[in-house]
């Protein structure tokens, strides 16, 4: 009974403590609460997270949908008094700035139940982000599943849409960067490939080959190639030492720079160089390292390299203007040889009297039957050499007769020539441009012109001393254009008036193989037989008529295919019937004042026979021996005639030498004359 009662005075007496801790705990819920709806408007106020396909590092807001209500958290945190509680939390509660500690992995539609995580500041994640990179840097031995562990760790919503932000900027400017790189790359390429054909050099010096020994060997001439590269590289850095006033290292470079000159010398290839060209090659190296460490900074040395350029280009094209007026002068000139040769045979006509010695074989220079070439020339060596292969080749020599044509300065020339070493069995007969008194001012528009005065000023008034005129203008003071033998092929029908087809030859010819079946082409009609010389889109008449006028633009074809004048056939009958030469004298008045065409004679050429010309099989005359050093030797040598278009005429030393032998072969170089003014092979 005692002990009954002892028990509920205890238990009264405990009741005012129990009382006092249940309002304890409805505060400390309330707080929660409170708390709780805190963290949910932190959570609203940072709006959509992102989707979980976009993100690599899994989130709380990845991983559970606002619709997974029953989902808990137990949230560990410190209050304001720095107690350290632990409370249940929704996920839809959390706020922006709180970050997973423990992410779950995997589906999170297959976890079921309350999870427990541990929540973080989001400042401390970062900071403890930054502490693990800078670790990371320091320790080289982490593995690639741990760094995904620390990233995954320090993941907060905010901070990873900014990086992915920032990492979507830096791709784009990269890509961008990486486009405008390539560009540049294929217009420099581009340029360089044009230019580089513009630039090409058809001289042919004595080495020359189409296949250099670079495409055999990528490693051929590798140290004539460094050291020239090295030379480069001192020069740019000299420049620099300079500017900078670094006087010793200055000197240094361009002391290295005279040393790799004098060893490189001439040389072309590596097998030309000095022995001691590798130790110089290596000291400057050296010099190079030194100077690299010294005076390296990329724009300076990108921006002297762009004015070493810009300085070589200009030299460059300085001396293609040069080259140009000289290969121009020397195409015009007459060498020493070919000078004395008329003088000497000029001197023995008149010494011997063969003034006096009449043409045989009248008969046969009328005969239509017989196979008739015109030949107008100057030149006593290379109408030589028309003629001997010609006549070499023809089937019937004695049906072949040669009607050569030249002015009255190298008349007795030519004749003493082939008066002395006429052809075996064939005809030739000389005839000088004087003799023909028809030929005159008041008929031949031409000749008025050449007589004018507005042309001889531009001739003689004006030469050039020097480069100022360019090539082009020197091209066309050539005295060939002044010479009425360059536009006599346009009066054929006048000067043989008894003859109904010819074969016109140019003196820078030569010929290969027999060439009467010319006589027998059926021309349907037209009055010229030619080859044809348009490839693509070039020798065609917008190549030598001025189409910006409309005198020429309406009545021609600017893609109408050019012909070559050099070898053909003209049927002298049809040209009396359409009256060609009047054609030829409208088309020359109305280009008094060359505006429609330079001088020359295949402007006209194709002006007159236009509609009216033949297309002849190519393998009948293959032209470019005079300026085209990449020609197919199988067409040359199938070839009727060959021809020495061009300034690189086979009698001068400009000449390709792989194409000389097909004309010197026909030069008789143990004839007294030519040994005489010493020409040799």
């Amino acid at each position: 009974m005692e002990a009954a009662s002892r028990n509920l005075l205890s238990f009264i007496s405990m009741l005012p403590t129990c009382f006092i801790l249940v309002i304890f705990s409805f505060t400390i819920v309330d707080a929660e609460i409170s708390n709780s709806k805190t963290i949910g408007r932190g959570l609203k106020a940072y709006g959509q997270l992102p989707d979980r396909k976009e993100l690599a590092t899994p989130s709380s807001a990845l991983f559970f949908d606002d619709n997974e209500k029953d989902i808990d958290i137990i949230a560990t945190y410190s209050d304001a008094s720095g107690t350290i509680r632990t409370r249940r939390v929704k996920m839809k509660d959390l706020s922006a700035s709180w970050v997973l500690e423990n992410p779950i992995s995997g589906d999170p539609g297959k976890q079921k139940g309350s999870q427990v995580f541990k929540l973080k500041d989001s400042y401390q994640a970062s900071r403890r982000s930054e502490e693990n990179v800078e670790h990371f840097i320091d320790d080289h031995h982490w593995q690639e599943d741990e760094i995904q562990n620390r990233r995954k760790a320090s993941w907060s919503p905010v901070k990873f849409k900014r990086q992915m932000l920032r990492q979507k900027r830096w791709d784009l400017r990269t890509a961008d960067l990486i486009l405008q790189n390539k560009e540049g790359d294929k217009q420099m390429e581009a340029t360089s490939a044009i230019e580089d054909l513009k630039n090409m050099d058809p001289v042919v010096n004595g080495k020359y080959s189409i296949w250099r020994r670079d495409f055999e060997n990528p490693n051929s001439d590798s140290t004539l190639k460094l050291m020239r590269d090295q030379i480069i590289m001192a020069k740019a850095y000299a420049n620099i030492a300079k500017s900078r006033n670094q006087i010793d290292l200055y000197s240094s470079l361009l002391r290295h720079v005279g040393d790799s000159l004098r060893v490189i010398g001439d040389a072309n290839s590596d097998s030309e160089l000095h022995p001691s060209s590798l130790d110089q090659a290596k000291a400057m190296g050296h010099a190079l390292s030194f100077a690299k460490d010294r005076l390296y900074d990329c724009h300076i040395v990108a921006r002297k390299l762009r004015a070493m350029l810009q300085s070589a280009e200009d030299n460059v094209n300085s001396l293609k203007k040069r080259s140009a007026f000289l290969i121009q002068l020397a195409a015009k000139t007459v060498p020493k040889p070919l000078h004395c040769l008329p003088l000497q045979l000029a001197a023995d006509y008149y010494f011997h009297g063969y003034q006096r010695k009449k043409d045989l074989n009248i008969e046969k220079l009328e005969d239509p039957s017989l196979y008739h070439y015109a030949i107008f020339s100057d030149n006593i060596l290379a109408t030589s050499v028309v003629v001997n292969s010609t006549v070499l080749h023809a089937n019937e020599p004695e049906k072949h007769i040669f009607h050569i044509v030249t002015d009255k300065l190298n008349f007795a020339a030519m004749r003493m020539w082939f008066i002395l070493n006429a052809p075996e069995k064939a005809t030739v007969q000389v005839e000088k441009i004087d003799d023909f008194k028809w030929l005159n001012s008041s008929y031949c528009s031409v000749l008025r012109q050449l007589e004018s005065a507005r042309v001889k000023e531009y001739y003689f008034k004006n030469h050039p001393s020097s480069l100022s005129v360019g090539s082009d203008n020197l091209k066309y003071r050539n005295p060939k254009y002044l010479s009425m033998l360059n536009h006599l092929r346009f009066y054929l029908p006048e000067v043989y008036p008894k003859l109904h087809k010819i074969l016109f030859l140019d003196d820078d010819i030569v010929v290969q193989k027999d060439l009467t079946p010319l006589w027998d082409v059926d021309l349907n009609g037209m009055v010229n037989g030619a080859v044809e010389t348009c490839k693509g889109s070039f020798h065609r008449f917008d190549k030598y008529l001025n189409f910006s006028n409309p005198k020429i633009s309406e009545k021609f074809d600017s893609n109408a295919c050019g012909w070559a004048f050099g070898m053909n056939i003209f049927d002298l009958k049809e040209w009396r019937n359409r009256n060609i030469t009047q054609i030829y004298h409208y088309w020359q008045d109305r280009n008094e004042d060359r505006t429609l065409w330079k001088l020359g004679t295949l402007p006209p050429g194709l002006i007159t026979f236009y509609n009216l010309t033949y297309p002849l099989d190519r393998k009948w005359h293959v032209l470019g021996l005079g300026y085209d050093p990449a020609l197919n030797q199988t067409e040359i040598e199938n070839a009727a005639v060959v021809h020495y278009n061009g300034n690189y005429k086979p009698w001068l030393d400009l000449a390709v030498a792989k194409y000389k032998s097909y004309w010197s072969k026909y030069v008789r170089f143990d004839n007294y004359y030519l040994k005489l003014c010493n020409l040799s092979e």
